[in-house]
Formats: C-alpha cells, structure tokens, sequence
C-alpha cells in the first residue's frame, strides 16, 4: 500500500501542464499589472473594471454590504470605487481575478472554500503587517493570496493523485508538504514557482512563495518572512475553518526579523478577522 508511482508527477510535467492552461485574460494580466501602478488613477481602473462583469458585480455587493454602513444604496461603479478607495477596489479586483481563474476539480478530498478562505485570510494579515512595518500594501496582500497557489496547480492538473495525497495526509496525520512529496514526489511551493515564472509573478511574490514555509532560506525578499507569520496566524485563528488542519511550524527567526510588539499582534489579529468576516461574504 506504500507504492505511490502510480501518483508521481514530475516537474516538467506540471510546466507543461501550466503552459497548457489558458493565461489570463488580456484584460484581467493588464489590470493585474496596472494594479502595482502607485500611479494608476482610479479612473483608470474604474475603465478596466467596467469590462470584468464578475469583478463589477463583486464591487457593486461590496459597496452595499453592511461592513462599509452606507444608508443609500450604491447602484454605479463609479458610486462604488469611490465610496470603497482604492485599496479594497485593488484588493477585491485581485482575489476575483485569481479565484475566478482555476474552477473546482473533481478532488472530493479538496476543499476549494476552505482554501480561498485561508488565502484570503491570510492577503489580509500579511497586509496588516506589511503596514506595521511600513513596507508595500499591495505586494503584501498579492503574496498572501498566492502563497498556496500551487496547490491549485496541482489539484487542477492532477486531481485524483491530489486525492491520494490529501487520504495520505489524513491517514498519516502530518504536513501537507508530507503528504505531497510522499505520493506525488513534488510539492506545491514547487508548482507554485513554476506557475509564478508563466505567469511572471514579481520577485517579491516569487520568493513569498517559495519561502512561506522556510524563511529562513538565502537571499529571500523580506515579505516571505511577513508571508511566513501571517500564514500561521491565519492557521492558528481557523479562518479556513477546515476540519483537521495541522499549525505550521513558526520560524523564530522570522518572527524575530518582523519585531512586531504583542500590542501590534493583538491589533493584527482583531482586524484580520473582522476585514475577513466582510470579505468572506462578498468573495466567496
């Protein structure tokens, strides 16, 4: 029962199988750019907006949610990029963009809430962080919604080996890494680095994800350490709410890099959940 070759996936492999999927859409790789533009103008991405229906419909819920308290229903997208600023209409562009890029695979053993729960989550600490340390917003919530992206390479691309993986994990009550490296002999800060290079992710967002669970490797961008911490108080704050999640082991040398006060942590935590609470609704 412990032969997995039937399960082993090889990394050029899932290369090719990234350079077969679709890329994105011209609108949505120029919005996505023009996302890390500090000088982009609202009305710029406004006009981009207005020709994603799913990201326009997103922005029109968000407006009108209770979480922002408006009295007067908000029925433009000129209405609503104004009321919500240009953070959370770069934010909600970003998670809609990405969520709406990899439809659920036929895994039962995958739960595709639970992910985008825990990657939303953890946009939003690394966030929060990244202000603390006043270092860049946006490459921090862009790294923290793609930390795990090579997950979803993988389950995509190879759904019943990822359910092997995934009963292994289970049966095993261990590390997800574990549990992929085991039967599929790659795992997905593998396949999320290979995705990042088709898709010509930053640097920043490239290291973020290969280092999200080992920060303390060379030469790394210092937003895998701010990655690393938020991922792991995503995790100890259940934001997934996926049954029979394991915590990550914590890096002390990245939580020591960040030398945030149990004052800033406290404050973290607080706002993660409640921007989550509001997020979570309108998203997913």
């Amino acid at each position: 029962m412990n032969d997995t070759s039937e399960y082993q996936v090889h990394l050029e492999d899932v290369v090719k199988h990234i350079k077969d999927l679709p890329t994105l859409p011209a609108v949505a790789m120029e919005m996505l750019q023009n996302l890390e533009d500090e000088d982009s103008s609202m009305d710029m991405i406004t006009e981009k907006v207005a020709m994603d229906h799913s990201v326009t419909a997103k922005l029109l819920r968000m407006a009108n949610s209770s979480y922002f308290g408006n009295n007067s229903k908000v029925v433009t997208l000129q209405q609503a990029t104004a009321m919500l600023g240009v953070k959370n209409v770069k934010n909600l562009i970003r998670m809609t963009i990405l969520s709406d890029k990899f439809p659920t695979a036929n895994c039962p053993a995958f739960d595709f809430r639970a992910f985008w729960r825990h990657s939303i989550g953890t946009a939003i600490c690394a966030e929060l962080i990244s202000r603390a340390l006043h270092m860049k917003h946006d490459f921090a919530f862009t790294a923290g919604l793609l930390h795990d992206i090579g997950k979803l390479v993988l389950v995509t691309g190879y759904p019943d080996n990822y359910n092997q993986v995934l009963h292994y994990k289970a049966a095993h009550d261990c590390y997800l890494l574990e549990a992929e490296r085991h039967t599929m002999h790659i795992d997905h800060v593998a396949a999320g680095l290979a995705l990042a290079h088709q898709w010509r992710f930053s640097e920043a967002v490239s290291d973020a994800i290969r280092g999200h669970h080992d920060p303390e490797q060379e030469n790394l961008h210092a937003l895998a350490s701010v990655v690393h911490v938020a991922d792991a108080i995503v995790h100890a704050l259940d934001l997934s709410a996926e049954e029979n999640d394991i915590l990550p082991l914590l890096s002390q040398a990245a939580w020591d890099t960040l030398g945030l006060s149990e004052a800033d942590y406290i404050s973290i935590f607080r706002e993660t959940e409640m921007r989550f609470d509001a997020l979570d609704q309108i998203v997913l």
